[in-house]
């Protein structure tokens, strides 16, 4: 774990964040009720999602207690900490650690409407200013 956003290098499958988000939005769930969360968006069975949530607990990104028969695990890393640790690894290696070139691409390979493109602009006029 890094000190600094308590995470290290996370890097999590599209099924383990969806595990994960039940998790952050809900603070504590039992296997049952994050199999229950995701039914719908994708049907796993019971031991399917223990052995995942055992396996994210393993990496220290969840811990567990028992109440009763049941595990209640919590996240131990933030959403915002995973972000940042992926976004990092995708950044570095997709476009050698050069924030311009991903902004770039974002903005030629996805619509931007005008609302999003003012935030931008005024995320970088923020930025731009804490800069100097």
């Amino acid at each position: 774990m890094d000190e600094e956003t308590g995470a290290g290098e996370v890097s999590l499958s599209d099924l383990q964040l969806s595990l994960m988000r039940v998790l952050w939005a809900r603070g504590e769930a039992s296997t049952a009720e994050v199999a229950e969360a995701l039914r719908g968006e994708r049907d796993l069975a019971h031991t399917t999602v223990a052995t995942l949530l055992t396996r994210l607990e393993k990496r220290g990104l969840l811990a567990s207690r028992r109440e009763g028969r049941a595990l209640l695990y919590t996240p131990q890393v933030s959403e915002a900490e995973v972000q940042r640790s992926m976004l990092g690894s995708l950044l570095d290696n997709l476009f050698a650690g050069r924030a311009s070139a991903l902004v770039s691409h974002l903005l030629e390979a996805r619509g931007v409407d005008a609302k999003e493109l003012a935030e931008l602009q005024a995320l970088l006029k923020q930025r731009k200013g804490e800069t100097r």
